[in-house]
């Protein structure tokens, strides 16, 4: 029965991994895509040198490229704090708790 559960809780982690990996994909395409289109418009009414002197053009490209590189350390980045290893022994110790208490 025990291995069931593993399996299973296995398959909901990776389908969670691979729904973040698909999240922060369509994020930095809407990324791409909002940034792209912001130049474009700009350099149509301005004209390309001087478009390339906005610093409008790129303060939204730097902010939101920080939200980006923190989503992208969220989900592809090493995790030094909450890894892995980390919520392993914190759900032994939990279901260690569990178990003592039950048993009183």
């Amino acid at each position: 029965m025990e291995i069931d559960y593993k399996k299973d809780m296995r398959y909901r982690q990776a389908q969670k991994r691979i729904k973040d990996i698909k999240g922060f994909y369509v994020h930095l395409m809407i990324y791409l895509f909002v940034n792209i289109a912001i130049y474009v418009v700009s350099t149509r009414q301005t004209g390309f040198m001087e478009g390339l002197g906005m610093w409008q053009n790129y303060s939204t490209l730097f902010f939101w490229g920080i939200g980006l590189f923190a989503h992208w350390a969220s989900v592809f980045g090493p995790n030094f704090i909450f890894g892995k290893s980390w919520e392993e022994r914190k759900i032994k110790e939990i279901m260690d708790k569990d178990k003592k208490q039950l048993w009183k």
